[in-house]
Protein backbone atom coordinates (compact mmCIF):
# COMPACT_ATOMS: atom_id res chain seq x y z
CA UNK A 1 0.00 0.00 0.00
CA UNK A 2 1.26 3.92 -0.90
CA UNK A 3 1.22 5.91 2.24
CA UNK A 4 1.07 9.40 1.45
CA UNK A 5 2.89 11.52 4.19
CA UNK A 6 1.75 15.08 4.75
CA UNK A 7 3.76 17.34 6.67
CA UNK A 8 2.19 20.08 9.24
CA UNK A 9 4.18 23.24 10.80
CA UNK A 10 3.37 23.81 14.74
CA UNK A 11 4.49 27.37 14.84
CA UNK A 12 3.89 30.41 16.93
CA UNK A 13 5.83 33.16 19.40
CA UNK A 14 8.03 31.41 22.26
CA UNK A 15 6.18 30.02 25.48
CA UNK A 16 2.71 29.32 22.81
CA UNK A 17 2.58 25.56 23.49
CA UNK A 18 4.02 24.59 20.46
CA UNK A 19 5.64 21.69 21.67
CA UNK A 20 2.71 20.67 24.07
CA UNK A 21 0.61 20.39 21.10
CA UNK A 22 3.19 18.52 18.96
CA UNK A 23 2.94 16.11 22.47
CA UNK A 24 -0.13 15.83 22.75
CA UNK A 25 -1.62 14.55 19.59
CA UNK A 26 1.12 12.62 18.61
CA UNK A 27 0.90 8.72 18.49
CA UNK A 28 4.66 8.14 18.65
CA UNK A 29 6.88 9.80 22.02
CA UNK A 30 7.47 13.08 20.35
CA UNK A 31 11.20 13.91 19.48
CA UNK A 32 12.12 17.07 21.43
CA UNK A 33 15.09 19.58 21.33
CA UNK A 34 13.95 21.26 24.43
CA UNK A 35 16.95 22.50 26.63
CA UNK A 36 16.78 24.54 29.97
CA UNK A 37 16.41 28.25 29.84
CA UNK A 38 19.96 29.81 31.33
CA UNK A 39 20.58 32.97 32.37
CA UNK A 40 22.10 33.56 28.86
CA UNK A 41 18.58 33.55 28.20
CA UNK A 42 17.71 36.64 30.89
CA UNK A 43 16.92 40.24 29.19
CA UNK A 44 17.21 38.02 25.35
CA UNK A 45 14.19 36.54 26.11
CA UNK A 46 10.77 38.13 26.79
CA UNK A 47 9.19 35.89 30.04
CA UNK A 48 6.35 38.38 30.70
CA UNK A 49 3.51 36.05 30.88
CA UNK A 50 5.15 33.06 30.72
CA UNK A 51 7.89 33.47 34.44
CA UNK A 52 7.42 29.93 35.23
CA UNK A 53 8.76 28.57 31.86
CA UNK A 54 11.97 26.73 32.56
CA UNK A 55 12.71 24.87 28.77
CA UNK A 56 12.07 25.74 25.33
CA UNK A 57 12.96 24.30 21.81
CA UNK A 58 16.09 24.88 20.18
CA UNK A 59 15.73 23.49 17.05
CA UNK A 60 12.19 21.29 16.60
CA UNK A 61 9.37 19.24 17.54
CA UNK A 62 8.49 15.94 15.67
CA UNK A 63 5.43 14.00 16.46
CA UNK A 64 2.94 11.70 13.92
CA UNK A 65 -0.33 11.05 14.13
CA UNK A 66 -1.81 8.77 10.88
CA UNK A 67 -5.18 10.11 9.45
CA UNK A 68 -6.28 6.62 7.74
CA UNK A 69 -4.15 3.58 7.03
CA UNK A 70 -2.49 5.61 3.92
CA UNK A 71 -2.33 9.24 5.24
CA UNK A 72 0.17 9.99 7.69
CA UNK A 73 0.48 13.71 9.18
CA UNK A 74 4.12 14.85 10.32
CA UNK A 75 4.10 17.29 12.92
CA UNK A 76 6.76 19.82 12.81
CA UNK A 77 7.12 22.49 15.78
CA UNK A 78 9.28 25.50 15.23
CA UNK A 79 11.22 26.73 18.10
CA UNK A 80 9.74 30.52 19.08
CA UNK A 81 12.82 32.81 19.97
CA UNK A 82 13.29 34.61 16.90
CA UNK A 83 17.26 33.88 17.05
CA UNK A 84 16.16 30.64 15.71
CA UNK A 85 13.79 31.89 12.94
CA UNK A 86 16.66 30.49 10.63
CA UNK A 87 15.46 26.91 11.13
CA UNK A 88 11.91 27.53 10.11
CA UNK A 89 12.43 27.72 6.38
CA UNK A 90 13.58 24.12 6.65
CA UNK A 91 10.71 23.26 8.46
CA UNK A 92 8.03 24.92 6.40
CA UNK A 93 9.66 23.52 3.21
CA UNK A 94 6.72 20.94 1.76
CA UNK A 95 4.37 21.96 4.43
CA UNK A 96 0.83 21.85 3.61
CA UNK A 97 0.40 24.41 6.40
CA UNK A 98 0.45 25.61 9.77
CA UNK A 99 -1.17 25.97 13.17
CA UNK A 100 0.19 29.34 14.37
CA UNK A 101 -0.49 29.22 18.34
CA UNK A 102 -1.43 32.44 19.75
CA UNK A 103 -1.27 33.42 23.50
CA UNK A 104 -4.35 36.43 24.22
CA UNK A 105 -1.95 37.31 27.21
CA UNK A 106 1.08 38.01 24.71
CA UNK A 107 -0.08 38.46 21.30
CA UNK A 108 2.64 40.39 20.24
CA UNK A 109 4.29 36.97 19.71
CA UNK A 110 2.22 35.70 17.29
CA UNK A 111 2.85 38.68 14.67
CA UNK A 112 5.79 37.34 13.28
CA UNK A 113 4.87 33.58 12.49
CA UNK A 114 1.40 35.00 11.17
CA UNK A 115 3.86 37.26 8.48
CA UNK A 116 6.34 34.42 7.76
CA UNK A 117 3.07 32.19 6.77
CA UNK A 118 1.26 34.48 4.75
CA UNK A 119 4.25 36.16 3.17
CA UNK A 120 5.44 32.66 1.84
CA UNK A 121 1.57 31.73 0.80
CA UNK A 122 1.20 29.11 3.12
CA UNK A 123 -1.86 27.74 4.47
CA UNK A 124 -2.41 28.74 8.07
CA UNK A 125 -5.48 28.61 10.66
CA UNK A 126 -4.68 30.93 13.84
CA UNK A 127 -5.01 28.47 17.13
CA UNK A 128 -5.56 30.61 20.28
CA UNK A 129 -4.32 27.99 23.04
CA UNK A 130 -6.31 28.14 26.45
CA UNK A 131 -4.44 28.03 29.23
CA UNK A 132 -5.97 28.98 31.62
CA UNK A 133 -9.77 28.14 30.53
CA UNK A 134 -11.74 30.32 28.99
CA UNK A 135 -10.28 33.19 26.72
CA UNK A 136 -11.45 36.66 27.90
CA UNK A 137 -11.96 37.90 23.55
CA UNK A 138 -14.72 37.43 21.23
CA UNK A 139 -13.17 35.86 18.12
CA UNK A 140 -14.07 38.84 16.67
CA UNK A 141 -11.61 40.99 18.75
CA UNK A 142 -8.80 38.64 18.41
CA UNK A 143 -9.14 38.72 14.64
CA UNK A 144 -8.99 42.71 14.61
CA UNK A 145 -6.02 42.72 16.85
CA UNK A 146 -3.98 39.93 14.44
CA UNK A 147 -5.57 41.92 11.67
CA UNK A 148 -6.20 38.60 10.35
CA UNK A 149 -7.34 37.46 6.59
CA UNK A 150 -10.78 37.05 7.03
CA UNK A 151 -10.30 33.80 5.13
CA UNK A 152 -7.89 32.45 7.16
CA UNK A 153 -9.62 30.14 10.21
CA UNK A 154 -9.57 31.13 13.87
CA UNK A 155 -9.93 28.14 16.42
CA UNK A 156 -9.53 27.93 20.06
CA UNK A 157 -7.88 24.95 21.41
CA UNK A 158 -6.13 23.50 24.47
CA UNK A 159 -2.95 22.28 23.27
CA UNK A 160 -2.87 19.92 25.86
CA UNK A 161 -5.68 17.86 24.67
CA UNK A 162 -5.26 15.29 22.58
CA UNK A 163 -8.68 16.15 21.15
CA UNK A 164 -8.71 19.43 21.19
CA UNK A 165 -5.42 19.57 19.18
CA UNK A 166 -7.23 17.20 16.67
CA UNK A 167 -9.42 19.72 16.28
CA UNK A 168 -7.04 22.28 15.42
CA UNK A 169 -5.24 20.08 12.94
CA UNK A 170 -8.69 19.00 10.97
CA UNK A 171 -9.42 22.56 10.63
CA UNK A 172 -6.04 23.10 9.11
CA UNK A 173 -6.35 20.40 6.49
CA UNK A 174 -9.83 21.68 5.87
CA UNK A 175 -8.41 24.91 4.82
CA UNK A 176 -5.35 23.48 3.44
CA UNK A 177 -7.52 21.49 1.05
CA UNK A 178 -9.83 24.29 0.35
CA UNK A 179 -6.97 26.17 -0.95
CA UNK A 180 -6.19 23.39 -3.77
CA UNK A 181 -6.70 24.50 -7.62
CA UNK A 182 -10.23 22.39 -8.76
CA UNK A 183 -8.85 19.20 -11.10
CA UNK A 184 -11.03 20.41 -14.43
Amino acid sequence: MDRTSVKVVVAGGFGTGKTTLVGSVSEIPPLTTEEVLTQASVGVDDMTGIEDKANTTVALDFGRITITPDVVLYLFGTPGQDRFWFIWDELAQGAIGAIVLVDTRRLGTSFPAIDYFERRGIPFVAAVNRFFGECLYTEEEIRSALELDPAVPLVFCDARDRASSKQALIELVRHAMSRLPVAS
